[in-house]
């Protein structure tokens, strides 16, 4: 098989330990508050080299001193650890512990929230276009992004990513949903005429009122005036429900993402919401939200869907015909009203509001580029409800700059205190659940738990032997594992499990598994530990998820990963890599480098024999990347007489004529190229098995510095005029 020069090691090796390096701790309770702020001059731009002395800090109107101050690129390596400085902590809580080293080039993460039941269907459209222009277009290396909508109608797919085909899968799942159902009442009634009634606007109420005398001869005004009141306040409830599910929803979001460090951006998109004090608690639930994004660490831009609108209702609309005007006088504002909540939401949280405008694009681009770089202010709480974290109000301002523009926070509530995320990231006590429990909970959890360090890959091959298969390599560092038993007999208990979900979060495949860890040989202690293990599964073309978790029963210690992977259909015919199985070649290895492009089983594998597979995706700078990829559906080649294509019998010994493939190899950094390889031609002569053709290469990395890279291997073939391409991420340190 093709691929069993990476897997085959690993198989055999699946409960051998590898040495860590370890870390010394060094925790720093204290009770710094913080708050990033944005200063833009009259164009937009971004204002640097300010100082601490210019700016001014109030906090409920009395002028505090700015004890932690600093400009913060906002996705780059260093954003973790100054945001943990400014909370006062050497070492952030939420860090992973096992003494690995922050990743580098961390990108944007993005938040997007479709509104779905404030949307119409021409601005689902729109939201449509606008997700799919910044995923194809805007979407950096090494961002991950979200979307997500009230209705839940994404579902499975409403997750956090860096892949790009789930983000796009989450688009199309992306519908109009009608929120308030059709009433056969006439004249029809708008939430907004609703609304005025309920605040007795004479022109909206006698319009009513005079429709209901007009269709029910006989009836009193009183009576009249009763059903209008009567069928207002069904609407105003029905549609204060649909908002409450909205902000609802928003605030889940948001909470959830406090365990996601780092500054994250939300984009609030919708056509709006009414504010009805009487019949709902939006304020004091724009009040929670504002407090929770600060405690997330999260900023919101709204974005008005509807674009530059003279007014609310459109052409797929039912509006009542008033020949008065009473109706479109009191309409006068109905825009604004619509816009307050959202405007509410991103002013407070440091952001701003995109609205009477049909640049839907535009306005994330110009959101990205605001938020790209910040000034983080910190402050020490002097009494105790600012220590207990009740929110206040936040001012800032620059001294003798009045013309700039300064977003920030307007409220803190529980902001990151170190010893709040202290609390947040200390494992749960031994024996609360069982193991199976704790095991299931890192399993569904929804984002990675990093308690206990798990790596994973994914690679998919199709071969004659074993046919379609995925093959899921997980890897857990174990240097942490409390081990039991005699001297010479220590071993630790780690519980893994794994499953592969399909596109509609059906389970596909599970696993699970006790791996019992031995201590190294006298009781030592290696300075690095580290257990494989790999599943197989058949799949059936399709997007997947799949979740792996470890779990370290002694301690209650768990953690997990997520990946995404497309199983393509090569009954297509379709031009298809396999995935890039990728392996590390130490500088050790007396190994000449090779650019292997051969069908033949011994030819291809004698010099990957001495590598394997690499998990963690992370490698030295003095070792080398070793690839193998298979290429299926290549074209046959022509006679030369009659340039028909040439069926080739797999069981013929005889040769045939050869595919004309190329490759080409890149490595990108932050969607740039540091590494491009002329486009070569893939040598195939002699070869007889025409659906299967291995490609492997060596990648020196010496040249790179220490960051985050995406390798990319592109096929060309020159008679289907065709080409495929595989990535694979990758780590240099």
């Amino acid at each position: 098989m093709a691929a069993c020069w990476l897997w085959s090691a690993q198989a055999a090796a699946q409960d051998r330990s590898k040495p860590v390096q370890s870390e010394d701790v060094v925790r720093v309770n204290t009770a710094l508050v913080q708050t990033d702020v944005m200063v833009l001059d009259k164009g937009g731009g971004f204002v640097n080299g300010l100082s601490r002395d210019q700016f001014v800090l109030k906090i409920d109107g009395k002028p505090r001193e700015i004890s932690f101050f600093e400009q913060v690129r906002a996705g780059s390596r260093n954003e973790e650890a100054q945001l943990a400085a400014a909370r006062g902590s050497v070492n952030d809580p939420r860090r992973p512990t096992s003494g690995g080293a922050l990743p580098l080039d961390r990108g944007r993460t993005i938040f997007f929230f479709a509104d779905d039941l404030h949307l119409s269907a021409s601005s689902v459209n729109q939201t449509r276009t606008l997700l799919s222009h910044f995923i194809d277009r805007e979407m950096g290396q090494n961002d991950e992004a979200v979307i997500a909508s009230t209705s839940g109608q994404i579902g499975f797919l409403q997750q956090l990513t860096d892949n790009k085909r789930v983000l796009l899968a989450a688009v199309e799942r992306l519908k109009p949903r009608p929120s308030i159902s059709a009433s056969l009442e006439r004249p029809p009634m708008t939430e907004y005429q609703a609304l005025k009634i309920d605040q007795n606007d004479d022109d909206v109420f006698g319009f009513f009122v005079d429709a209901v005398l007009r269709d029910n001869p006989g009836i009193s005004r009183a009576t009249a005036e009763e059903m209008v009141h009567s069928r207002a306040s069904q609407l105003l409830r029905e549609a204060a429900s649909i908002t409450t599910n909205t902000l609802a929803t928003i605030e889940s979001l948001i909470r959830s993402s406090r365990e996601i460090p780092g500054r994250k951006i939300l984009f609030l998109i919708s056509d709006g919401f009414f504010l009805d004090n009487r019949n709902s608690d939006a304020l004091d639930r724009l009040r929670r939200i504002s407090s929770s994004a600060a405690a997330a660490g999260t900023v919101i831009y709204s974005i008005d869907a509807r674009g530059l609108t003279a007014g609310m209702n459109d052409v797929t609309t039912e509006s009542a015909f008033d020949t008065t005007g009473r109706l479109q006088r009191g309409a006068a504002g109905e825009v604004a009203a619509s816009q307050d909540g959202l405007n509410a939401l991103a002013v407070d949280t440091g952001g701003r509001a995109f609205f009477n405008s049909n640049a839907l694009s535009a306005a994330v681009t110009t959101a990205l580029k605001e938020t790209s770089t910040y000034y983080l202010l910190a402050w020490r709480p002097e009494n105790d409800d600012q220590r207990n974290q009740k929110p206040g109000r936040v001012d800032v301002s620059v001294i003798g700059r009045p013309e700039l523009v300064i977003r920030f926070r307007r409220r803190v509530g529980e902001f990151g205190s170190s010893e709040s995320a202290s609390r947040q990231s200390k494992p749960a006590q031994p024996n609360r659940k069982e193991s199976s429990e704790l095991l299931s909970d890192a399993l569904r959890a929804k984002y990675p738990l990093s308690a206990l360090p798990v790596s994973l890959t994914l690679n998919y091959v199709d071969v004659p032997q074993y046919g379609s298969s995925l093959t899921v390599s997980l890897k857990v560092v174990t240097d942490s594992l409390q081990y039991e038993g005699a001297a010479d007999s220590r071993f630790a208990n780690l519980d893994i499990a794994g499953a592969i979900f399909d596109i509609q979060g059906k389970p596909a495949s599970t696993f699970s598994k006790r791996l019992t860890i031995r201590a190294a040989a006298g009781g030592a202690t290696a300075a690095r530990q580290s257990v494989s293990y790999n599943h197989f599964a058949a799949l059936k073309s399709g997007l997947y998820q799949v979740r792996v978790a470890a779990l370290d029963e002694k301690q209650a210690r768990s953690g997990s990963a997520v990946q995404w992977i497309e199983i393509p259909d090569l009954g297509s015919k379709v031009l298809t890599l396999s995935s890039l199985i990728v392996g590390e070649k130490k500088a050790e290895t007396e190994v000449q480098p090779n650019d292997v492009a051969s069908n033949e089983a011994g030819a291809a594998l004698s010099p990957l024999r001495q590598v394997s597979l690499n998990i963690d995706h992370r490698f030295m700078r003095s070792s080398q990347l070793r690839f193998l990829t298979i290429i299926y559906n290549a074209a046959a080649g022509t006679s030369a007489s009659s340039k028909a294509t040439v069926t080739v019998d797999a069981n013929s010994k005889g040769a045939a004529p050869a595919p004309d493939l190329a490759v080409q190899v890149q490595v990108f950094r932050d969607n740039e190229p540091v590494i491009t390889t002329p486009v070569h031609k893939i040598e195939t002569e002699g070869a007889t098995d025409r659906t299967r053709i291995p490609y492997a290469a060596d990648l020196l990395l010496d040249n790179l510095q220490s960051g985050r890279y995406v390798l990319q291997v592109t096929v060309i073939d020159r008679l289907k005029k065709a080409s495929a391409s595989q990535k694979y991420d990758f780590q240099v340190e």
